[in-house]
């Protein structure tokens, strides 16, 4: 599975979605699946599945899929789509 589909399932999980649900569009603001408690889960998966740790500003930051991405990238994760 590459690092694109395995952030993508980190979504999915976080967020409760179907397996075949869109993820890339998702945002902080737009989606109201995406509350505190998600945005929680959804750091603790990203930093187990990629074997990473966040820092409290890339934590807070992560506001979309895209920003998901770039954070992952800058941990040296190649993810693209």
């Amino acid at each position: 599975m590459s690092n694109y589909s395995q952030l993508c399932q980190c979504f999915r999980e976080a967020f409760v979605l179907l397996p075949d649900a869109q993820v890339d569009e998702m945002s902080y603001q737009k989606d109201p699946v995406w509350d505190s408690v998600g945005h929680m889960r959804l750091v603790a998966i990203i930093e187990t599945t990629f074997n990473i740790m966040l820092t409290t500003d890339q934590i807070l930051d992560m506001s979309s899929f895209a920003k998901a991405c770039e954070i992952v990238n800058h941990h040296g994760i190649s993810v693209a789509a």
